[in-house]
């Protein structure tokens, strides 16, 4: 075998064996608080949409409900069809523990539970996802297969820090004409909606498998597992939820 033919296949030994790079296991996991009453928002949508293409990230968008009142003059207001307090909290949670601030803006983007950017900064928000992957050693290795109706969800090898497992379901793209508000004669596009999220267990430091019932994943939802510790803190592993083909 030539040098040539001999450095191929040990390049695609690994992919032969089934083996991942360790950002594939644990994607940096971004998270967009957004809102369609928001003026300013759309670009950070739009560029939301351009990371969850990208290998190594887990894009997720979180409409917020605080815009849903907010009256833009004779275009009145628009209540966001996607929004939720739930996510507001959320993000609520994520400024405390972050920003040390009670308030909230969007665009916000928030990496790994670890750092926040205004999620328009194209820049400023690449920087950052750098800066968390620079320093996402010792993850915790999750894979979420499907079985049947159900997922199976296996967690291994991660730090000995407690966290909650959650299960994160999501619209994979949605396009909605704006009729009211700020963003009035627009249609918007967002990606990966998050539509709901539900505690499916615990890490302990210890290898764990959980199973789930009656998960969709298809090419119109999808949906992801997070470990994260307390409720809106560091990012401990993640993983998309794999479809029955791949």
């Amino acid at each position: 075998m030539s040098m040539h033919r001999l450095i191929a296949a040990l390049a695609l030994a690994p992919l032969a064996l089934g083996w991942l790079p360790a950002r594939a296991e644990s994607p940096t996991v971004v998270e967009l608080f957004t809102s369609q009453g928001c003026y300013s928002c759309p670009p950070a949508e739009r560029f939301l949409g351009e990371l969850a293409g990208r290998d190594g990230i887990l894009a997720l968008e979180f409409h917020v409900d605080y815009w849903d009142n907010l009256v833009y003059g004779s275009a009145g207001k628009w209540k966001d069809p996607f929004s939720s307090p739930a996510f507001t909290a959320r993000q609520r949670n994520y400024n405390v523990t972050i920003r040390k601030r009670t308030g909230v803006y969007t665009p916000q983007m928030v990496v790994d539970g670890k750092f926040e950017v205004v999620g328009s900064r194209e820049g400023a928000v690449e920087s950052v996802i750098e800066d968390a992957r620079a320093r996402s050693g010792g993850r915790v290795k999750v894979s979420a297969l499907p079985t049947g109706a159900g997922l199976k969800v296996s967690l291994k090898d991660g730090p000995d820090r407690a966290g909650g497992v959650w299960l994160v379901s999501f619209i994979r793209r949605a396009a909605t004409r704006v009729l009211r508000g700020e963003n009035h004669g627009k249609v918007l596009v967002n990606h990966n909606i998050v539509t709901g999220m539900r505690r499916i267990g615990e890490w302990n430091g210890r290898d764990t498998t959980i199973d789930v019932a009656s998960v969709r994943n298809d090419a119109e939802r999808g949906c992801a597992v997070l470990v994260q510790a307390g409720g809106a803190g560091p990012i401990l592993g993640a993983a998309p939820c794999r479809a029955a083909s791949s």
